[in-house]
């Protein structure tokens, strides 16, 4: 049986977070498990220079960290392959051509583009590779002949314009892509510490890689339910992100218990975030395990990538091949 192939990435621009880890890697792994599909996963280096221009020294490092918490979340390189982008440069070879064709008005109305503007103010982000990085995304995807690409809600403007792209190239030369369909995933609204999205840039972000002291100390200054002023005041779990967390990490009867004691009042903050870090330790100290022992097997991390570089290069050797007998070049 031929499985369909999925494409995804991540950009390695410092450590990953919880958010990361349950609205993408978890699902990645879930996709890789189901048998489905021939999985193909990228450090998206390359497109990390898009806002880390100016500060390139740590993306090499980060892509290995980034590998490595992969593997220890349980991408398996025998199901999965692992590959770094910029050792494949027919990359950046198909984003020449198809930028080419792309229209810039499809770049401009690209509803995140405002928004990651306005998320990394700080950056000078008014460059021609962060308004073109969708097409650099679309050659990604396309290189593969990728069937699906994995993404929630949020991320279908970017898939809805890799599609717009690939039909451009076919009626413009030759059907050589198939165009690739959003396979949605139900990713948890998890937000940082202090109640604003998890990023990196917030600062707010608790990271796979947090245990102990750090991880409780994150835990205990998280937003709640800003209404309860006191441990006697009936609170709101629904609107509290601690009680969000808790949706992940406990059992279903703890979370019911949890819910009725907030709302009773017969539980404080304290202990459910006393709680909280106990199920979240638990939960990542095989991951923490596993991270250690790829930390200390450096060379088997490297063999992994050299492995998963080799597999996509071949692909993309082939596809670029198609591409420029299409063109006539």
């Amino acid at each position: 049986m031929v499985l369909k192939r999925i494409l995804s990435g991540m950009r390695p621009t410092g450590k990953l977070h919880l958010g990361n880890l349950h609205g993408a890697l978890g699902n990645w792994v879930e996709l890789q498990n189901s048998g489905k599909y021939d999985c193909f996963y990228f450090v998206a280096d390359w497109h990390a220079f898009t806002s880390e221009y100016s500060t390139t020294e740590g993306i090499k490092d980060n892509a290995v960290n980034m590998v490595i918490d992969w593997l220890a979340v349980g991408l398996d390189p025998q199901k999965s392959t692992l590959f770094v982008q910029s050792a494949i440069k027919e990359h950046a070879e198909l984003f020449l051509l198809l930028s080419m064709i792309t229209p810039l008005a499809w770049l401009e109305r690209n509803p995140t583009y405002k928004e990651m503007k306005t998320e990394l103010a700080n950056k000078d982000l008014s460059t021609f590779g962060f308004l073109g990085y969708p097409v650099l995304q679309a050659a990604d995807i396309i290189m593969y002949k990728a069937y699906g690409v994995p993404v929630g809600v949020d991320q279908l403007p970017h898939v809805e314009l890799t599609r717009e792209i690939a039909r451009r190239f076919n009626f413009l030369y030759q059907e050589i892509f198939p165009i690739p369909e959003p396979l949605l995933t139900g990713v948890p609204k998890l937000l940082g510490i202090d109640g604003r999205k998890m990023s990196k840039s917030y600062d707010n972000s608790i990271y796979i890689s947090d245990c102990g002291k750090v991880l409780s100390e994150k835990i205990s200054s998280m937003f709640t339910d800003p209404q309860r002023m006191r441990k006697s005041d009936p609170g709101n779990p629904e609107i509290c992100n601690v009680f969000t967390f808790h949706g992940l990490y406990s059992t279903q009867e703890t979370v019911k218990e949890i819910a009725a004691g907030c709302r009773s009042a017969s539980i404080g903050c304290t202990d459910c975030k006393k709680m909280l870090a106990q199920r979240i330790t638990s939960a990542m100290t095989p991951i923490h395990e596993r991270m250690n022992y790829y930390n200390n097997h450096l060379d088997e991390v490297a063999g992994v990538i050299v492995d998963g570089n080799r597999k996509a290069a071949q692909i993309a050797s082939r596809t670029m091949e198609e591409v420029r007998a299409a063109v006539k070049i």
